[in-house]
């Protein structure tokens, strides 16, 4: 009896072991999406206190993650700020600095590693979907850089022949496919929504497969454009129906991961490349309290919106006071996937530890 019982409890013993350790194993690296927007201000967001623009879907992951309202972008202009987010790097420490123009020989350095090239090498899918403008020559692209995917555009949405000012100065603005263009854009009006939609089928293919989406939207930086579904329709401008086809596809993108059961294990982030092009008037979104716009080093170029939601660790109405920047999600997203740093120095820091206490 005695021998029976011992061997009925080591059976159970090896079981529990083999239990654990299948349920370790079966636990995969969190998906990351990063959402980027391009100009928008820290007042633009009904959750960042915006009396003219209702941004629900943004509110609503505002109030299950946290929102940071001491954010600020590595340096207020699009390049600059974009090459450091994906580096981790103060921007001209890496040879970055303002924004590069159709056919700069300049482009993001090849012995940089961006979140793409880490994520890819311990096993994620990645896309862009969107504004890249780290370069337009073919050693520059975004494929040659650990994206998989992207379809989009190269640099600002206004470097085209219809240009306010200088139309003479720019080629026709080309969509991208990987790395071949395939067509001439002369009217960006469903831009957003094909992103999303882009953003919504790499979601489907890859639910068994660990991913990093970064969905760059080229909007609301001038020229605007919204799709027929949403012009006119927020009765306050331009500007806001701009907005709020944005926060739609917040919600497009959050229906995808609930739809595919991914809620759990995919950390989102929202954010701006700088503040507002304030230049543009009602063209040009809102810093609130805060002086000046993009292109300065004023409050109001540099601080801008960031949420960031994972339900798993962030706990629901966090705010996050403590100052933090766009070169920290390169070490950040290192150590909540376990992936290794490049040998590179780098200037962010891990803030993870920020985000969930």
């Amino acid at each position: 009896m005695r021998l029976f019982s011992d061997s009925y409890l080591l059976i159970c013993l090896i079981s529990i072991i083999f239990s654990s350790c299948n349920s370790v194993s079966e636990q995969k690296s969190p998906n990351i999406i990063f959402i980027l927007t391009d100009d928008l201000g820290f007042e633009d967001l009904s959750s960042y206190g915006s009396k003219l623009i209702n941004t629900p879907y943004l509110d609503k992951l505002a109030k299950e993650g946290a929102l940071l309202n001491s954010y600020y972008s590595t340096q207020a202009v699009c390049s600059a700020s974009r090459a450091s987010i994906l580096t981790g790097s103060y921007p001209n420490r890496i040879g970055f600095s303002g924004a590069l123009g159709p056919n700069s020989k300049k482009g993001i350095n090849p012995n940089e590693l961006l979140i793409s090239e880490m994520l890819k090498i311990n096993g994620y899918k990645t896309a862009i979907y969107g504004k890249w403008h780290l370069g337009d020559n073919k050693k520059f692209l975004p494929t040659r850089h650990g994206f998989d995917d992207f379809y989009g555009i190269l640099y600002s949405n206004d470097m085209w022949p219809f240009h306010a000012e200088y139309p003479d100065s720019y080629p026709d603005l080309m969509l991208y496919e990987k790395e071949e263009p395939i067509k001439i854009l002369e009217d960006q009006s469903n831009l957003t929504k094909e992103l999303t939609l882009k953003s919504v089928e790499f979601i489907n293919k890859n639910k068994e497969n660990p991913f990093f989406l970064y969905l760059a939207h080229p909007q609301p930086h001038v020229p605007l454009f919204a799709s027929s579904d949403f012009k006119g329709k927020s009765k306050n401008g331009l500007y806001t129906d701009v907005i709020q086809e944005i926060d739609y596809s917040v919600g497009l993108i959050m229906k995808a991961l609930k739809d595919n059961n991914l809620e759990d294990n995919t950390i989102v982030v929202f954010t701006s490349d700088n503040g507002p092009w304030l230049s543009y008037g009602e063209h040009a979104g809102s810093t609130g309290v805060y002086r000046e716009g993009k292109g300065t080093t004023w409050e109001g170029g540099q601080r801008v919106p960031c949420i960031v939601w994972y339900p798993n660790e962030i706990k629901p109405n966090t705010v996050i006071s403590t100052p933090l920047m766009g070169i920290d999600w390169l070490p950040t997203f290192a150590s909540v996937t376990n992936s290794s740093l490049s040998e590179n120095k780098i200037d962010g820091k891990n803030i993870w530890e920020v985000l969930i206490n």
